[in-house]
């Protein structure tokens, strides 16, 4: 039921609500990058910032897309989610939406949002329940607090990022933008911690009464990934006494759903659920999960090599990112990437019944590792390359084209949704170590490094890694980029056979083309460097160069071994760049680390 706080709302709102213009000006930064808008906090904070945002996305936004129809609003529980969430409330009663959708305490995970977005609509009963699309509350993997990131951006009613031809459109009108529309609420007077719909009564200019429902944060997802997965198989896999693993959700959104799918229905105790409460700060830390932030899990499955486990070292380890898109899997001193993830998870999607009619296709952004790419070849299954982002996997999946895909920044998923899904990833690596130990005595289990190790020996090896350069001045960064982009003739007299240029993408769907999406140096051999700018930080410009040497039957060479003639040439073509701030690679031990 609903309780008094809510009766007392109701009883006050029932009134039609006359439209505010409110005069503003515009900002002209407000370009959406890779996965929309991150700035700090304080810039979001100015007068109207967040606002003209908003009513610039509704603004572009076609009348049958908004008029009477359902938005989903959540987060990631970032600092200024709650804030952000009101604001947000008000502006879409004035623009005509039916009604809003939030999720208990204002929060959803990105895979959330997409889920409940295309979950509604394929439920609805009326055509005022179809639901045109969702504001997601997240700066991602960056850190959250008032001095740090807060973000924002639009998925369209296929539960997917807005293609860019929109986010384009919507900055033009940003820095337009001359009026915001707001239906006149108090902004603290919509509660959101309990479950209920709250009718508001009517918004002048529209004949339907606006509501605001707020919804369980992990019952759609949670049933979805019911459907994809077999449960009582993982949880077999889960009481084996010889099988212990570790979940971080560093403080994330992530935690909600571990705690509900991989706590209560699948068995695991909470003393192997960390950081699984959301925190506005993510407790402090940078809820990237990679080998550099995801601190605890690292020490914990005893990869750091100057901090030994303070316990016995899991058989397996996962952490997901602050909007829980991204993953990271790990085995007992065994770190996979995601490149090899995602080709791993496709050469036995058979482990997953959700793939039980077959795979439809493959996919990678343009930097991941081409081990999938092998996969998609003795498979028969076609493998498509695509710029980072997340939308153009959606156009494919849309069209009936795609199954798996991943990127290297920690992104891996399928077409059950329109976002790359982190939880969703733990579960297939369970499916898969499931499937190859369901037959396994006790004592004889087949582990996350015997899995990787039988998959290189049928594939070959994609020696691989990523190197960040994380807040250099965007000014230093353009240099480096002109700088290299004067090599690509230098490259091929050097290396005869080989190539090199700026990638260049035109979408198979929607033939729309996407320009300057990374700088690639390509060998003879099919090894490769590549340097692209990363679209989602919020200060200055995180410089990314991706590293890559095929082996089809040397497979116990470090990385650093391995790829040191191809990181040699890059600096050297590069001249200035610093040391990295991150380095993501394979490793066996920490010795090799």
């Amino acid at each position: 039921g609903i309780n008094a706080e809510y009766m007392g709302f109701l009883h006050f709102a029932m009134d039609m609500f006359k439209i505010i213009k409110e005069p503003t000006t515009p900002y002209i930064d407000q370009n959406a990058g890779t996965s929309g808008l991150r700035k700090k906090v304080t810039v979001f904070q100015q007068k109207h910032y967040l606002a003209n945002f908003v009513q610039s996305i509704f603004d572009c936004l076609d009348p049958s897309d908004k008029i009477n129809k359902v938005l989903v609003v959540s987060g990631d529980g970032r600092y200024y989610n709650q804030q952000a969430i009101q604001i947000i409330i008000r502006i879409a009663a004035a623009n005509g939406y039916g009604k809003v959708v939030i999720g208990q305490r204002g929060l959803l995970s990105t895979p959330a949002v997409s889920a409940l977005i295309r979950d509604l609509s394929a439920n609805k009963k009326k055509p005022e329940d179809e639901c045109t699309g969702g504001i997601i509350l997240t700066a991602s993997h960056n850190p959250g607090g008032p001095d740090q990131d807060f973000g924002i951006k639009y998925n369209s009613k296929n539960g997917g990022p807005a293609l860019e031809s929109f986010t384009k459109k919507a900055f033009e009108a940003s820095k337009a933008i001359k009026e915001i529309r707001y239906a006149p609420l108090t902004v603290d007077c919509i509660p959101i911690h309990e479950m209920g719909c709250l009718a508001l009564g009517k918004v002048e200019g529209f004949g339907h009464t606006f509501s605001v429902e707020i919804v369980s944060s992990t019952a759609v997802y949670t049933k979805l990934m019911e459907k994809i997965f077999d449960f009582p198989k993982i949880k077999a896999l889960m009481a084996r006494s010889d099988f212990h693993m570790v979940f971080d959700g560093l403080s994330g959104v992530s935690g909600i759903y571990a705690k509900e799918i991989l706590g209560t229905l699948l068995g695991l105790k909470d003393e192997c659920l960390l950081g699984c409460e959301p925190k506005e700060d993510f407790d402090k830390g940078h809820p990237d999960p990679n080998l550099t932030y995801a601190k605890r899990l690292v020490q914990v499955m005893g990869l750091n090599p100057k901090l030994s486990p303070s316990g016995p070292i899991p058989d397996f380890g996962a952490a997901c990112d602050g909007d829980a898109d991204r993953n990271m899997i790990v085995g007992k001193k065994f770190f996979v990437t995601p490149s090899d993830s995602v080709a791993i998870i496709a050469a036995n999607y058979k482990a997953i019944p959700y793939f039980a009619g077959g795979l439809k296709g493959l996919a990678r952004s343009m930097p991941t590792s081409a081990a999938i790419n092998r996969v998609a070849s003795k498979l028969g299954a076609n493998c498509e390359e695509t710029p980072t982002g997340w939308k153009f996997f959606g156009n494919l999946m849309d069209a009936g084209m795609l199954s798996i895909c991943g990127e290297e920044s920690f992104g891996t998923g399928s077409d059950h949704i329109r976002e790359k899904d982190g939880l969703w990833a733990v579960l297939a690596w369970l499916s898969i170590l499931a499937e190859k130990n369901k037959d396994k005595p006790i004592g004889s289990f087949v582990s996350i490094e015997d899995i990787v190790n039988e998959h290189w020996k049928i594939y070959g090896r994609n020696y691989y890694s990523r190197y960040d350069f994380e807040n250099v001045k965007t000014e230093f960064a353009n240099e480096i980029i002109e700088r290299l982009k004067s090599k690509f003739e230098h490259f091929k007299k050097e290396f005869p056979g080989g190539t090199a240029g700026d990638f260049t993408y035109e979408d198979k769907i929607d033939k729309s083309k996407s320009l300057n999406q990374g700088l690639i140096f390509t060998y003879p051999d099919g090894s490769r460097f590549v340097v692209r700018l990363s679209g989602t930080g919020t200060v200055g410009a995180t410089i990314r160069l991706y590293l890559e040497k095929y082996s089809p039957d040397k497979l116990d060479f470090t990385t650093e071994k391995a790829l040191a003639d191809i990181v040699n040439k890059a600096f050297e073509y590069a001249e200035k760049l610093p040391s990295p701030t991150v380095i993501t690679q394979q490793f066996h031990s920490p010795t090799s680390f």
